[in-house]
C-alpha cells in the first residue's frame, strides 16, 4: 500500500480479518465480483491512509463498512443495474431460434465463488448467513433498488447494523434511514414473487442431483437431462438476452445448442452464490478442454428449478485451478 509506516503491522492486525465480509458486502451492492475486488482494495487503501486519525470513534468493523459502503455508492453513480437475461423481457417460446447476444450497454450480474467470501470462522450459522445473503434470486432483486436504498437494506437487514450506525455511515439521520428502509423492503416484497420459491433438497440429495447433471452433460444425454428438470424449469445464459421457461423449451434448446458429442464437455463441481455450481469446460479444435462458462443451479427436492449460465470464461480462474480429467480417445 505505497509507503510503509511503523503502524503497518498494527493496521493489518486490526483490519485484515474483515476482508472476506467486506468483499461480500461490496458484491451485494455492485453485483460484480471484479468491481467488488477492486473496491475492497480501494477501501483498504483509504482506511490505511486514515488509520492514524481513526482514534477508535467507532469499532474498526463499523469504520471499515462506512468506507466500503461510500466507496461503492460513489462507484455506482448513475450506472445501470446489473441484470440476468430474465430481467430483460419475456422468455422465448421457440427453442430453435439462435440466441440473441446483448450489446455492451447491458451490464450482467456476475456469480460469486463461495470460497472467496466463506467466513474463516467455524461458525456454521455465519456460513449459512453469508450463503443466504448472496443467492442469485436475492442479488437480482437488490439490483432493482436505487443504490442508497440497496445500501440501507443490506446494512440493516443483512448485516444487522443499527439505524443509528447506518445513519452515521451514510451521513444522514436515523429517521431518513428508517424511511429508506421501508421503501426498500416494499420494493423487494413487490419483486420477490418472481424469484424462485423452492423447497431445497437435503445435502445428500443435492450432491446426487449435481452429479447426475454433470453426467448428463458429459455424456450428451438429453433424456437424462430432461429427467432432472422440473416442468417449470428456467434456463438463462449470459451474454444472451434469450432465455427459456419450462422444460418443453429448455430441453430442445439445450439439445440443439449445447449437447454435442459425448466427452465434449467436462464439468468441475463447485459452489457460487451459496448454490451448487459447475465450471464448464468445452473441448476445442485442439482437443483440449477450455473454460467456457460457470453454471449456477437452483435445486429443489423435485429437480432442477433453474440453470443460470454465465458465459464469462475468465471467471473460471476465480474458482481456483481445478484439474480437468483426461479426455478419452474419440
Amino acid at each position: 500500500m505505497g509507503e510503509t509506516t511503523p503502524d503497518d503491522g498494527e493496521f493489518v492486525r486490526a483490519t485484515e480479518g474483515f476482508r472476506r465480509e467486506l468483499l461480500a458486502h461490496c458484491y451485494r451492492l455492485l453485483g460484480s465480483v471484479d468491481d467488488a475486488e477492486d473496491l475492497v482494495q480501494e477501501t483498504y487503501l483509504r482506511a490505511w491512509r486514515g488509520y492514524e486519525g481513526f482514534e477508535g470513534r467507532s469499532s474498526v468493523r463499523v469504520w471499515l463498512y462506512r468506507i466500503a459502503t461510500n466507496v461503492c455508492l460513489t462507484a455506482l453513480g448513475h450506472r445501470n443495474r446489473r441484470v440476468l437475461p430474465s430481467g430483460l423481457g419475456r422468455p422465448v417460446d421457440d427453442p430453435s431460434v439462435p440466441p440473441i447476444i446483448a450489446g455492451p450497454e447491458v451490464r450482467w450480474l456476475q456469480p460469486m465463488p463461495d470460497a472467496l467470501v466463506r467466513p474463516e470462522s467455524d461458525d456454521p450459522a455465519a456460513a449459512v448467513a453469508v450463503r443466504d445473503s448472496i443467492r442469485l434470486a436475492l442479488m437480482a432483486c437488490l439490483q432493482y433498488l436505487p443504490a442508497r436504498q440497496r445500501a440501507v437494506l443490506i446494512l440493516r437487514d443483512v448485516l444487522a447494523f443499527s439505524a443509528t450506525e447506518v445513519a452515521d455511515m451514510l451521513d444522514t439521520t436515523t429517521a431518513a434511514v428508517k424511511s429508506t428502509l421501508r421503501r426498500a423492503r416494499a420494493k423487494v416484497e413487490e419483486i420477490s414473487p418472481a424469484a424462485e420459491r423452492v423447497v431445497p433438497p437435503t445435502d445428500r440429495e443435492l450432491r446426487a442431483l449435481l452429479a447426475r447433471y454433470i453426467t448428463a452433460f458429459e455424456n450428451s444425454d438429453a433424456a437424462a437431462l430432461e429427467s432432472l428438470l422440473r416442468q417449470d424449469a428456467t434456463l438463462e445464459m449470459t451474454p444472451a438476452k434469450t432465455w427459456f421457461s419450462g422444460k418443453a423449451t429448455c430441453v430442445p434448446y439445450l439439445t440443439k445448442y449445447a449437447l454435442f458429442s459425448p466427452g465434449d464437455w467436462r464439468m468441475v463441481p463447485t459452489s457460487a452464490n451459496g448454490q451448487p455450481a459447475v465450471v464448464a469446460y468445452l473441448r476445442g479444435e485442439d482437443g483440449a478442454h477450455h473454460a467456457f462458462a460457470i453454471a449456477v443451479l437452483t435445486l429443489a427436492v423435485d429437480g432442477i428449478a433453474r440453470i443460470t449460465l454465465f458465459g464469462e470464461p475468465g471467471m473460471a480462474a476465480k474458482f481456483g485451478r481445478p484439474q480437468v480429467r483426461p479426455v478419452p480417445d474419440r
